[in-house]
């Protein structure tokens, strides 16, 4: 019998994110996904490497490659809408949950097992799910940057939001703080600047 796992994945760059929002330069939850995964594979190598960390930093790449897989069944929630309230927030969780459930249920049986907790975010280690949440919102904060870069008050009030959640993950994380404090500045340069460095 056909697993449908992989079509279902292979639909990722047709779900727009930032839906309710202009943007100079449009993203899809698959550029979003292999962006959280790199940030979250460099997050778990610096804390293994300057803070003691014992992350599988390739398990968590693949984590985060997946983060987003109940998408490619309901959509992208933006993010106004799923937390206007927690009654609301409770009921999207609910979804994203069927939906990750889904996900797991397409493949053939032999592998469910082994995608449990790398689609199903509720069998996530919470310490796995803290690093790929705060490279969530590192693509995310990166992503408002280079908008309100080229010209699009659009994502101002997304900037002020994020800068708090950016400053409390570097509080609480060091790796955060490093990550921050070595690649943030040149991700946000031009093509010239970068040649030049």
């Amino acid at each position: 019998m056909q697993s449908s796992f992989l079509a279902w994945m292979f639909r990722m760059p047709l779900i727009k994110r930032w839906s309710l929002m202009f943007c100079v330069k449009p993203e899809n939850v698959a550029e979003h996904s292999h962006q959280v995964a790199i940030v979250a594979h460099l997050l778990a190598v610096i804390k293994n490497k300057k803070f003691n960390g014992q992350i599988n930093a390739d398990k968590i790449s693949t984590i985060a490659m997946y983060h987003e897989a109940s998408e490619t069944r309901y959509g992208d929630i933006v993010n106004p809408t799923k937390y206007a309230n927690k009654a609301i927030a409770r009921e999207f969780k609910k979804i994203e949950l069927l939906a990750e459930e889904e996900c797991l249920a397409s493949l053939p049986e032999e592998l469910q097992e082994l995608f449990s907790d790398i689609i199903v975010q509720d069998n996530v280690s919470v310490e796995y799910k803290a690093i790929v949440k705060a490279a969530d919102i590192i693509v995310a904060y990166i992503k408002t940057l280079d908008e309100i870069n080229h010209k699009n008050p659009e994502f101002n009030h997304v900037e002020q939001r994020l800068a708090i959640k950016i400053n409390e993950l570097k509080a609480s994380m060091p790796e955060v703080k490093y990550f921050i404090d070595t690649f943030m500045t040149a991700c946000l340069a031009t093509v010239d600047k970068l040649s030049r460095n």
